[in-house]
């Protein structure tokens, strides 16, 4: 049976830049003689006094008492190369991410400590069966990629190459787990869980975008307000830096045989080629030079209450709208369901997008009138809501739908009739993804789940959310996507499929 490291094993890190830094102070915060190494002349040192520094504005804020930060400070140790990690039971590699380079920093450390000693790269990216293919040895190296910053942040995938030794995976979760981390096991395969995974929110927040579905700001709020993602999906590519997630896109893309699911876009592309890389060159997707504001999303001005509101049904969000309209208090009737019917303001039909456009449902269901409203992580809490109107809706029943969900207290963002709107389709996507690589083996879905939520703070895992929508649901919108594009990139995981035929669902 496998466990963590001793406290009294040396861990050595590799690379003092901000992640090598940042899982040194980890390994030593976790007991660990740490010994980090960098090939830049005096880098490691300043990386030390900096760490030190951290643990001392620890223990100035309680977090640490000073003797134990004190302790953990000693323990760091700069060394000049790579023979002075002779007595490492385990070595984090934090270099450059270049195959070649890892491949043969590894083939030197091979040479340079013990057979016992655990080998293991932070990479994001790279294959580990690719870089363990150069060793004479490679099952004891895998994946142990941490998060920005490693200090705070909780995640660690712990990523098993082809080669990797099973009992080598579990000693490195298992440490993982005694520095306070939450460990999840994947296989390498092209962007391990996460930078797989959350190409999909990035994906068609950027089609929706090019479709002329709605501007950056308002698409953003949409995310943030009604999908209860942190960051919106502009703002978040302009704080990674779009030179940074446009070439983890493409990695992504080419390594699975240009896949259509990961197909980067060419606005992204256009951002890299004129320099636009988001906050750290004073533009992206917004401006951020001095004294430039950020646009306001696009929201309906306020319209009159509609004089008949009827809501159908008990699903979640009939209940959550009802709850909101008698906190406003504005009258309603209430009725027995009616097929996907939400509500009806006066002559408009309101139903929340199952993926087709607004126009096609009227077409469809033979309701002209008809509005579609975007999915919520929580119809009660949310803020916003976006929708859009069929083409044969007249104005006075659009007016009368948005005036309905101005009255329960939401803001509206009208899009244009883009199928599965912006929530609906990013949500469904990430579910979708997440089902693949469980599919496939990459992990489990608990492990996709916490990866999703600890590594990119999304507000749910999109398993456990898929298991909310609904994942007839969920196939369903996929299906009307797929039937929209004519493309191979909607088409639904297997494993939905198999759970909606099973009847069951990803708990």
């Amino acid at each position: 049976m496998t466990q963590a490291l001793s406290q009294n094993a040396v861990v050595a890190v590799i690379g003092a830049g901000a992640m090598g830094a940042g899982i040194a102070q980890v390994a030593a915060a976790g007991g660990h003689p740490v010994k980090l190494l960098d090939n830049r002349p005096g880098a490691a040192a300043q990386a030390i006094e900096g760490i030190r520094a951290q643990f001392e504005k620890m223990a100035a804020r309680g977090k640490l008492s000073a003797e134990a930060a004190q302790a953990a400070g000693a323990r760091l140790q700069a060394v000049g190369q790579v023979a002075d990690l002779f007595d490492a039971a385990l070595v984090v590699e934090a270099i450059v991410e270049n195959l070649q380079v890892k491949q043969t920093l590894f083939k030197e450390l091979e040479t340079a400590v013990s057979e016992g000693c655990i080998l293991a790269s932070n990479t994001s990216s790279i294959s580990i069966t690719a870089i363990g293919a150069a060793l004479g040895n490679p099952q004891r190296l895998a994946g142990l990629h941490f998060f920005n910053p490693a200090p705070l942040m909780a995640l660690v995938e712990v990523v098993s190459g082809l080669a990797t030794a099973p009992d080598v995976a579990s000693t490195l979760y298992d440490t993982a787990l005694a520095w306070g981390k939450t460990p999840v096991h994947a296989k390498s395969t092209p962007g391990f869980i996460v930078n797989r995974v959350a190409r999909s929110y990035y994906a068609e927040a950027l089609r929706v975008l090019t479709e002329g579905g709605a501007d950056c700001a308002t698409l953003d709020a949409c995310c943030r307000e009604s999908g209860g993602f942190r960051m919106g999906p502009f703002e978040l590519m302009d704080m990674i830096g779009h030179d940074v997630n446009f070439a983890v896109t493409n990695s992504v893309w080419r390594a699975f045989f240009n896949d259509p699911r990961f197909l980067p876009s060419l606005i992204q592309q256009d951002l890299v080629d004129a320099g636009f890389l988001g906050k750290k060159s004073g533009r992206g997707f917004y401006d951020y030079q001095d004294g430039a504001s950020k646009p306001l999303p696009t929201t309906v001005p306020a319209l009159a209450r509609p004089h008949e509101i009827v809501l159908y049904g008990q699903s979640a969000a009939a209940q959550a709208l009802a709850m909101r309209l008698q906190a406003n208090n504005v009258s309603f009737t209430q009725a027995h369901a009616l097929g996907d019917t939400l509500a009806t303001a006066g002559s408009a039909t309101l139903r929340i997008t199952d993926g087709r456009t607004a126009t096609r449902c009227a077409v469809d269901t033979q309701t002209p009138n008809t509005v579609l409203i975007d999915l919520a992580l929580d119809y009660a809490k949310a803020t916003r809501l976006a929708v859009s109107v069929a083409a044969q809706c007249d104005d006075a029943a659009a007016n009368s739908a948005i005036g309905l969900l101005q009255a329960a207290g939401f803001a509206v963002s009208q899009l244009q009739d883009i199928p599965g709107l912006i929530v609906m389709r990013t949500v469904t996507m990430l579910a979708n993804e997440a089902s693949d690589a469980v599919n496939q083996g990459v992990c489990d879905a608990a492990a996709v789940d916490t990866a999703m939520r600890l590594g990119v703070n999304y507000p749910c895992g999109p398993l456990a959310w898929a298991n909310h929508v609904g994942l007839a649901q969920v196939s369903t919108v996929l299906g009307h996507l797929a039937q929209t594009y004519g493309e191979d990139r909607y088409r639904t995981s297997p494993l939905i499929q198999h759970h909606v035929f099973a009847a069951k669902d990803f708990s």
